[in-house]
């Protein structure tokens, strides 16, 4: 019995292992259905005219998540009518960080005026299928004859600061190679913010 219990616990620690990796250019983008804050379920399929996606793993608390909020506003209002609206999902458990539960998530997305979707993610389980591991992490995906696929996972620029007067604008400039139908020179960078809150194990 002793040896099962053994067993099983390492089974659990490699898949937890495993659903945490992050995911990779080319690899498939799994869809879900998670409440907005307005409480109606967000999938990939609430677009049906959209060509692809900018996936934001963000919240209401890390100093980098409020450094980039403009700029996920902005990337919203920017490429959603050119079909590649923002999706951001909070991927905080709301028992480890206390200012991320729903109502905050609703009371942010108001005062901010969000244009776009803000999930929550029940049970960290959207986070871990997409490796999310701070907060921003962003991943450009698209449409396919094969399904959503992710095309690039990182950071949104070089200027987690928000100082620099010259940046590298690393998800605007993916876009601008899928819409022309080529992949994009940069599919991976690292991505700067807090770490995803996770509740202490029992």
């Amino acid at each position: 019995m002793k040896k099962y219990i053994t067993l099983m616990l390492v089974f659990t620690a490699m898949l937890a292992q495993a659903q945490s990796k992050t995911l990779k250019a080319g690899e498939a983008a799994p869809d879900f259905k998670l409440k907005n804050v307005d409480n109606k379920e967000i999938s990939f399929e609430s677009y049906p005219k959209a060509k692809g996606f900018i996936v934001v793993f963000t919240c209401n608390t890390c100093p980098y998540a409020k450094a980039y909020e403009q700029r996920i506003i902005d990337l919203d209002k920017k490429f959603k009518p050119e079909g590649y609206p923002v999706i951001a999902i909070n991927p905080n458990d709301p028992e480890a960080s206390k200012a991320d539960t729903f109502d905050k998530m609703q009371d942010l997305a108001k005062e901010k005026k969000y244009g776009f979707p803000y999930l929550f993610d029940q049970g960290q389980v959207v986070t871990d299928q997409y490796g999310a591991k701070h907060t921003p992490h962003l991943f450009v995906v698209s449409k396919t004859a094969k399904g959503t696929v992710v095309e690039y996972t990182g950071a949104i620029d070089n200027d987690p600061e928000g100082t620099k007067t010259e940046k590298t604008k690393y998800v605007e400039e993916v876009i601008a190679s899928l819409k022309k139908n080529q992949k994009p020179a940069v599919t991976e960078t690292k991505e700067i913010g807090c770490t995803v809150k996770r509740k202490a194990k029992a």
